[in-house]
């Protein structure tokens, strides 16, 4: 579980924080003994985006490089969190905005409670909503229209919506949050979990396939999952009506 722990700001990320999590997410693709994660906020709160003081205002006063430096580091998070073979589940309570709606939205599953708004606010500070991946990602997972409305008008989603748009996989109680989502975590980690990166892989690689390279690109990945000792074992399981024990191997 990783938990945004700025609960009197709303949780903001800072240079540190961004540098952070691009480096831990990176590290994450040789911590074998990972096998999903949980990513949520401190105290009612999911993340307000960048902090106002410690990251907005320092980049009106920055030059053209160093702007750019910044943006492809913020964009690094994004890469990591999707290259990382563990399965993410966003646990979303109250505000979700900027930085964080993203965080949101790389992650592969999310959840959230009926307080949670969720905003790409960016246009509401005079920039693109084009940030960090945004205006390719987010149209996969709610569609083109929802996506340009939200990224234009920097309005909150709320809960329900998410959850009717597919953006949110389930919407519970705040009280019940981190524990459905561990629930969550914990079966997706008990399960064949590296077939789940092999998944997780092919979801992201098959974006720029055309239909013939993703039907190869999946007979390949699922004849090396046929080679493990984990389908055997699922098979051997089933046979003697037993449930399987998974181990990655």
């Amino acid at each position: 579980t990783i938990t945004l722990n700025r609960p009197e700001k709303k949780n903001p990320l800072t240079f540190e924080s961004y540098a952070e999590l691009r480096d831990l997410f990176r590290d994450l693709a040789y911590a074998n003994d990972v096998r999903a994660i949980v990513l949520t906020g401190a105290g009612d709160n999911f993340c307000s985006g960048g902090d106002v003081f410690e990251i907005i205002e320092p980049l009106t006063k920055m030059a053209m490089p160093d702007l750019l430096a910044f943006t492809r580091m913020t964009g690094d998070v994004v890469k990591a969190m999707r290259r990382c073979p563990q399965p993410i589940i966003a646990a979303v309570d109250g505000i979700c905005a900027g930085a964080g709606a993203i965080m949101a939205m790389a992650s592969d599953l999310r959840l959230a409670t009926p307080e949670a708004k969720t905003a790409f606010l960016f246009t509401r500070v005079g920039l693109a909503g084009a940030d960090m991946g945004a205006c390719g990602i987010l149209p996969r997972i709610i569609g083109q229209g929802r996506a340009a409305e939200l990224l234009f008008t920097g309005r909150a989603m709320s809960a329900e919506e998410g959850h009717r748009w597919g953006f949110f996989n389930a919407v519970h109680a705040r009280a019940d949050l981190l524990k459905e989502a561990g629930n969550l975590a914990r079966s997706l980690a008990d399960g064949p979990y590296f077939a789940h990166g092999m998944t997780k892989t092919m979801l992201n690689q098959e974006w720029a396939m055309g239909l013939d390279e993703i039907i190869e690109s999946e007979a390949q990945a699922q004849a090396i999952c046929m080679a493990t000792q984990d389908f055997r074992r699922a098979f051997e399981a089933f046979a003697a009506k037993r449930r399987p024990e998974f181990q990655g191997d």
